[in-house]
């Protein structure tokens, strides 16, 4: 019995004189500051329903995906840098401010329970930075856009969209920043292209 307890008395000791392990604090990333609408003209008449943007499993996380090119169909995350929500909530709440820089006859969701005269629904393919080499990589973002006429309830026109941001630097802070441009050229061309289809009396 006194071998048992100084045996765990020594081993106390030793657990204390190690103290606590050294955690890394989570880094935490957005899609940053809303994009400014580059004319202050709202040439989007009609009134859009903005569907919530939707995504694989995969992509429904905060997880910032990364991937090995040589290994395409491995997706691998970073330990301890994530989004601040799943990059298709950051992407919807981008596209609606987007819209509505531009729209004069609105935008609702459909929680607004409001009718309006298009609707848009946008499907995430795509979101990941991907390294050609150990020092290389992209951001990638990949998606497709239906616009619909809700009162006919007929495909207007639908379209994919992929666009490529190189990483100033490999790792998470890199991928956050080429991922986040990439985002916004996507935004803004959807933003364009509905514009332009609604224009042009899309039936």
């Amino acid at each position: 019995m006194k071998q048992f307890v100084t045996i765990f008395f020594v081993t106390v000791l030793a657990g204390c004189s190690f103290g606590p392990a050294v955690r890394t604090t989570p880094v935490i990333y957005d899609l940053g500051a809303p994009r400014a609408a580059t004319t202050g003209n709202k040439n989007i008449s009609a009134s859009v329903l903005v569907h919530n943007v939707e995504a694989p499993f995969w992509l429904d996380t905060p997880a910032i995906v990364y991937r090995l090119k040589s290994e395409a169909g491995r997706q691998q995350t970073y330990a301890n840098s994530h989004w601040v929500a799943a990059p298709a909530a950051l992407l919807t709440q981008s596209l609606r401010d987007r819209l509505a820089q531009v729209s004069a006859g609105g935008v609702v969701n459909a929680a607004d329970g409001v009718r309006a005269d298009y609707a848009l629904r946008v499907e995430l393919e795509d979101f990941a930075q991907v390294f050609e080499q150990a020092d290389t990589s992209r951001g990638v973002v990949m998606a497709r856009a239906s616009l619909i006429n809700a009162a006919r309830r007929t495909l207007v026109a639908q379209r994919d969209f992929a666009f490529e941001r190189t990483a100033a630097t490999p790792d998470a802070a890199g991928g956050v920043a080429a991922l986040t441009e990439a985002g916004n050229d996507l935004i803004d061309a959807i933003v364009a292209w509905v514009a332009a289809n609604i224009a042009a009396g899309g039936q």
